[in-house]
Order: C-alpha cells, then structure tokens, then sequence
C-alpha cells in the first residue's frame, strides 16, 4: 500500500489500482478527488471536509462512496445513495481496502464549545487517522497519523499520543497552520515524541509518498 501525503490532514492510500482518500478538506489541494474510488470523512470542520469538493466528485462518479459517521453523512444528505454512515466498532471494505472504525468524539477545544463527533480510521490494520483526536486504538495499528498542529493540541500531548499508541512509525498530518518557523520547531520536536525505544515518527511535505 502506497500513503501519500497530501495538503493539512489529507492522505492517499493506493492498493491494486483503487485509491482511497481521507479527509479531502479546503486546503488538502484541487483535484484530489479526481481519481478516488472511495472516501472517507473524519469530521465536518472544513479541513477536513471541502463540502463542495466531495459534493462534486459525488456528483461527477456515480460510483465513488462515501464513509462517514451521521452528522457528515447528514450534510451529504443530497447523495443518500452513495454515502454511509458508519460508528465506533464498524468494520467494512471500501474499494478492497479492509476499514475498521474507531473513537466517538473530537478533541475538546473549549469548554463554551460544543464537542461534535468525530471517526477515526484504521486501514488494512496498517495505518490509523484518528481525525481530529487522539483516540488510541484497541489494536496495535503499526503506522500512526500523527496530528502536529491544532487549536485543541498542545505538543504534550502530541508526544503522549504517539507514546501511547506507540506504532512502528508515525507520519505527521493536521500542519496547513503551520509556517516556516513552526515546521522547523514541530519538526525538531518530532524526534522526541516516540522515547526510547521508539519507531520514527517524521512530518512529510505535501505530495511525499511512502510505500508501507
């Protein structure tokens, strides 16, 4: 399986010809759906969900489908067809790539603000978006999508999430904040986050593809 690294929290996962994407949101780049034969959505915030973008794509392909959990799923609402609702426990298969669902809730950013739903995903057992959380998941997943920058994270807690989880190797996602200076500083403290023993946790630039 082939993971490329595309705009903020965006990935591709490539497998036998099918193309799986996750969290195509506003600044995840044009055109990333062109391709897709399946997507899957995390949350509705907008980087992670380009509404009209999916939208389109649904429109254009007939075909593509679209996983998400309930409140994304109702946003959707126009292409009932081709999109399905999935929760916490779900397995199921999404254009031969074998999906299992973990985690409930986003990250808190205050407490005055509503805590909406968010869905982490585990693909072929290899490689995990938990979106905008740090859900660990019940299985050891061995390549980790390591959110760097956000309103709701401090980098403690970054360094405990990979710590926790601790995967083979961790890649980073979750960074279109992030300037200059900030990618140099997350990146020096990239090294730290897995302690001693640790597989190699690393940010990728937009567009880096990794054979896993």
């Amino acid at each position: 399986m082939r993971l490329t690294k595309l705009g903020h929290a965006c990935v591709r996962l490539e497998k036998d010809g099918a193309v799986l994407i996750i969290d195509p949101g506003v600044w995840s780049g044009s055109g990333v759906l062109d391709d897709a034969s399946a997507v899957l959505i995390t949350h509705e915030h907008p980087d992670h969900l380009d509404q009209a973008q999916v939208s389109g794509a649904l429109e254009k392909n007939r075909d593509l489908r679209v996983w998400t959990n309930s409140t994304v799923a109702a946003q959707l609402s126009d292409f009932s067809s081709q999109v399905r609702t999935v929760a916490h426990g779900d397995t199921f298969a999404a254009a031969g790539f074998d999906v299992h669902v973990y985690g409930t809730d986003h990250a808190e950013i205050y407490r005055e603000i509503p805590i909406i739903a968010n869905t982490g995903f585990a693909v072929d057992g290899e490689v995990f978006h938990p979106g905008d959380a740090l859900t660990v998941p019940e299985d050891p997943i061995p390549t980790l999508l390591v959110p760097l920058n956000a309103p709701w994270l401090k980098v403690s807690e970054m360094i405990d999430y990979v710590r926790a989880a601790a995967p083979q190797r961790g890649y980073g996602i979750h960074d279109g904040l992030l300037n200059a200076n900030g990618i140099g500083l997350i990146e020096n403290l990239l090294r730290m986050a897995p302690g001693p023993g640790g597989g190699e946790v690393a940010r990728l630039e937009p567009g880096t593809a990794i054979d896993l």
